[in-house]
């Protein structure tokens, strides 16, 4: 008898095609959907194209927690459309200010054994449950709404064995920190971390919500917790105790690989500019001076992440100069700091204090000064994500963000002279779900209302017989999709206007890079990337904004998992180089040549690519599907649901 671990059991009660076999295309039965509004507008755009009516999954939620700065009418406008298309649609409202979409959705929907598809990177934090928590494109977002399924490569499963306890000053960041230091942004491609074992019973669900979270910096297709005692005690103080369902790995149960993780081993760590795998331990970089301490996000949304902190500042001041930030993750988590005295202190010691959002962590509001160090509990720390070109971003736990906000520079808050805060989850915990807005009940009374910031997405056509053009730009490693299409307050409130929001596509990379593509007069461009080309966000903008300026293939030595789906999506190529050492023989400007893409993709896994220029062919790889073929010769999966339909 087959002894199954958590991730197999959940893939395998949902599963529609496919064999569970590494690599190899499934299909699954998604229960829940989740956007958020920097990507929702698109999804309700495409759920509309679809002509649907009403969604077809069992829970589908809509959450208003990026684009809350307000500075003219593009974000409200689009606030009030996301609120009617919900009423129509049958999808549940969050306004602005009720919170992170993440820990909200665990608060008030999430439930074990459960499968979640979400218009956000950072979905599978939802795994801290016991849920199958995938991250996708707005497009299959919305194709799970209308009853699709989700088609992803089967990936391996890691068994991350946890041990030991946790030591005082150390916390859940510092454990999903440890994995990125041993896996890097790129070592979890292809594979699902499932966390088991004795060091678990003291990993609170809002812990595992922070490693699940961060697991995406890994590069990983998700992250999977048993639900067990822990989560059944989370959801009945969420007053969701009939939610739970008890999800454990069969005794003896196979992994694809296996790791282990001493929790008693650990020590405060901190992931350096510019980027979440630079992690050192915060002792060898303590002393450094810095201008913002800044607590809160998806990454770190749990009571306890605000709580001790507070604790830590009781009768303290923060350090002169310093900006300590407080975000809170949801409106119910700010009512019970409030309740419980917690707010106080973090005021009295000199705490800013912002909405419940995602607010900096997405360039929204609160950069940091020109050339100082910024220390943050977000999940991210890419060049330029703050807002502040030439950023220094630090990634920590409240307790490095706080210690050093009290000292002024980085510290190891082993250092500090107190004794470590213990906290306890208090009694009574106020539960507040009166800002959520149902859907209503007779859709047909509803109307869609669109301000004039929302366009109709452009029409994309198929792949030409041939295609040839330049090599417009050339990319190193680990491109992230905040590098492709900037977010921020800038650029953000042009979500639902492809035009508008092509003229910042690579702007922090090569300023000049929209221009020269619309010189072309649509003949057409080519990408070259190293490895990992994609990683980071799942905002479908960031291939659809190329596209629109002619981008029909790109040739990397590996891809982010999401966009190199959204990039099929949308009807451009995905290549990767047979021999990396090819890369380094093109130079930005060659001229290359596709002769017969589609007979190409057809008759297998490789592709031939010519360049023109210098009178050489490389061998390329695919990997794509027969389904994700059939969008590439319709130009989009959307041209591919209307020829369906």
């Amino acid at each position: 008898m087959t002894r199954l671990n958590v991730t197999r059991k959940l893939i395998e009660s949902h599963l529609l095609s496919g064999r569970m076999v590494p690599g190899e295309e499934i299909g699954l039965a998604i229960d829940q959907t989740l956007t958020q509004d920097a990507t929702g507008t698109l999804v309700m755009l495409e759920f509309e194209a679809m002509q649907v009516g009403r969604v077809r999954t069992e829970l589908s939620a809509q959450y208003v927690d990026h684009n809350l700065l307000q500075e003219d009418f593009k974000n409200p406008d689009d606030h009030l459309f996301l609120q009617s298309a919900c009423r129509k649609f049958g999808v549940w409202f969050s306004p602005a200010g009720n919170g992170v979409s993440h820990p909200v959705h665990q608060e008030r929907f999430g439930m074990p054994g459960k499968t979640l598809v979400g218009s956000d990177s950072h979905t599978p934090a939802a795994g801290a449950l016991g849920m199958f928590a995938i991250g996708a494109g707005g497009l299959e977002v919305a194709l799970a709404m209308v009853g699709k399924p989700l088609y992803l490569n089967m990936p391996k499963v890691v068994g991350v064995e946890v041990t030991g306890e946790l030591p005082d000053w150390v916390s859940a960041k510092d454990v999903v920190l440890e994995m990125l230091r041993r896996f890097d942004v790129k070592g979890g491609v292809g594979k699902v971390f499932e966390y088991y074992g004795p060091g678990l019973a003291a990993l609170s669900a809002m812990d595992r919500h922070v490693i699940a979270n961060m697991g995406t910096e890994m590069g990983a297709t998700t992250s999977v917790f048993p639900s067990d005692g822990e989560v059944k005690r989370f959801l009945e103080r969420q007053e969701r105790g009939d939610a739970w369902q008890e999800l454990l790995a069969d005794d003896g149960a196979d992994y694809d690989e296996h790791v282990v993780l001493d929790l008693s081993t650990l020590e405060p760590l901190i992931a350096l500019p510019s980027s979440p795998g630079n992690v050192k331990p915060v002792r060898e970089v303590a002393g450094e001076e810095i201008y913002q301490a800044y607590v809160g996000s998806s990454a770190n949304p749990g009571f306890r992440d605000f709580a001790v902190p507070a604790m830590m500042v009781e009768g303290r001041r923060i350090a002169p100069g310093v900006s300590f930030d407080v975000n809170p993750t949801s409106r119910q988590i700010l009512e019970n700091l409030s309740s419980h005295g917690y707010l106080s202190r973090l005021i009295r010691a000199g705490a800013r204090l912002h909405q419940a959002g995602c607010n900096g962590c997405i360039g929204m509001g609160q950069a940091p000064a020109t050339g100082r160090n910024s220390l943050r509990t977000v999940p991210r720390n890419f060049p330029g994500r703050s807002g502040t070109p030439e950023d220094r971003v630090f990634l920590c736990s409240p307790e490095t963000a706080t210690a050093s906000a009290l000292t002024g520079r980085i510290t190891d808050p082993r250092d500090l002279d107190m004794a470590y805060p213990r906290f306890e989850e208090p009694e009574p915990l106020a539960i507040n779900r009166e800002m959520l807005v149902a859907p209503a009940e007779d859709s047909g009374l509803v109307a869609l209302i669109k301000g004039p910031n929302i366009k109709s997405l452009p029409e994309f056509e198929p792949i030409p017989t041939r295609f040839a053009g330049p090599v417009l730009l050339k990319l190193g490693d680990d491109v992230s999709t905040d590098e492709i299409l900037p977010a921020g307050a800038e650029v953000l409130p042009l979500r639902s206007n492809i035009p508008a929001i092509a003229e910042y596509v690579f702007r922090a990379v090569d300023p000049d890079f929209s221009q020269r593509a619309k010189a072309l007069d649509g003949d057409g461009f080519f990408l070259v990337a190293g490895r990992n080309y994609g990683q980071g966000s799942s905002r479908e903008h960031a291939a659809i904004a190329p596209r629109y300026l002619g981008l029909r293939a790109v040739c990397a030595l590996s891809y982010g998992r999401i966009h190199w789906q959204n990039l099929a999506n949308f009807g451009v190529v995905p290549l990767t180089f047979a021999n990396p050492d090819d890369l380094e023989r093109i130079d930005q400007g060659d001229e290359l040549v596709l002769d017969d893409p589609l007979g190409a993709l057809d008759s297998g896994g490789e592709v031939m690519l010519h360049n023109r220029t210098r009178e050489e062919s490389y061998t390329l790889h695919h990997g794509l599907s027969q389904r994700q073929i059939a969008m590439i010769r319709s130009g989009s999966l959307i041209n591919l649901v209307r020829e369906e339909t």
